[in-house]
């Protein structure tokens, strides 16, 4: 079987490691790069691909099986609809847009079209989440009941020279949590309703630093994030996973997410199962088991199901709808935050 022929549009730090994980693949091969500084003419070449500025002319002279969009995120409609109209299937990287209406509009275009809209929440392809999530679905936790999710950790000063990262929306919300919105979504269900405090008092940016979230969800469940980017400390998805080379491994295991429910108990990454053998209650002698998975590279997973999906042996696993619906989520929490007020979801 001929490989998949994929373009990267957008050669930033984060279409340079799409490139790197095509390079590494067995499914697919790199067809071409389309960025506009003249820095991707030159990446371009040492990768040995044909070099556009222009999107649209990438599209329409390689005309490649599929395409992963990686540009600025205001951009992210016009590329998905150029995709859709020649017939690509894409993923487009989170945040799937800027604005909830940008991300409508993709959605409604792909389904109309029948063209597939991914979106780059790659936490759904590492196998540690598929496990959670088949735990979760055989009913091992009963109905759930709470949430509690760690994301802190420390962003060095130089990576605040970037203008854009200290301005509104370049922030751990929209950079950072909303991973882990859309891993709430998908291990746990539905976000009705959204509370959140936001502060910027440590760097004193325009944009926060640090959260706290109060999510119910649509099942009575409640769901409790605590999110800094300015805290020297382990206790977050990126580096606890170890699902990235970029980060070091860590001296300790530690946890990250704590779900409990009326039958069981769960925590991540480690996947430790924790419920009663006997009598259930806070008197009675409570059990773990470390439930046994396989490591595996989620971006290149992610880059796999795209193969499948292009060759109609996959249907989507995050289509641009529900890309759209954690991008919706995740505004609601800068909403909260503002307003002080309750935002409604569902």
């Amino acid at each position: 079987m001929s490989k998949v022929a994929v373009a990267v549009i957008g050669a930033g730090a984060i279409g340079r490691a799409h490139v790197e994980t095509i390079r590494r693949s067995p499914l697919c091969a790199l067809a071409a790069i389309a960025e506009p500084a003249a820095s991707g003419k030159d990446y371009a070449e040492q990768q040995g691909v044909p070099w556009y500025a222009d999107p649209a002319d990438l599209l329409d002279r390689v005309k490649p099986d599929a395409a992963i969009i990686a540009t600025p995120n205001t951009t992210h409609r016009e590329v998905a609809l150029a995709c859709i109209a020649r017939n690509i299937p894409s993923i487009v990287e989170k945040p799937i847009a800027s604005t909830v209406e940008d991300a409508a509009a993709i959605a409604e275009a792909s389904e109309r079209s029948g063209v597939p809209i991914l979106v780059g929440h790659h936490r759904r392809h590492n196998p540690i989440i598929k496990k959670a999530r088949a735990i979760l679905g055989e009913g091992a936790l009963g109905r759930l009941t709470s949430a509690s999710v760690l994301y802190t950790f420390y962003k060095p000063p130089e990576y605040f020279e970037l203008a854009w990262r200290r301005q509104p929306g370049g922030g751990p919300i929209l950079i950072n949590l909303i991973h882990e919105i859309d891993l709430i979504r998908h291990l746990c269900g539905e976000i009705a309703t959204v509370q959140a405090v936001a502060s910027n008092a440590i760097r004193g940016f325009e944009v926060e630093d640090t959260a706290a979230v109060l999510l119910r969800l649509v099942g009575g469940a409640l769901v409790t994030l605590s999110l800094s980017d300015t805290a020297a400390a382990p206790w977050s998805w990126d580096l606890a996973s170890g699902e990235s080379p970029n980060y070091p491994p860590q001296p300790f295991s530690v946890q990250t997410h704590f779900l409990s429910g009326t039958e069981g108990a769960l925590t991540l990454p480690t996947l430790e199962h924790w419920n009663y053998n006997g009598t259930k209650s806070w008197f009675a002698p409570i059990s773990r088991e470390a439930v046994a998975f396989d490591r595996g590279d989620p971006y290149m997973e992610q880059l796999h199901h795209l193969c499948r999906v292009v060759r109609r042996e996959e249907a989507p696993l995050i289509t641009a709808a529900d890309g759209m619906q954690t991008l919706r989520a995740t505004l609601a929490v800068h909403k909260a935050a503002q307003t002080g007020q309750m935002v409604a979801l569902a």
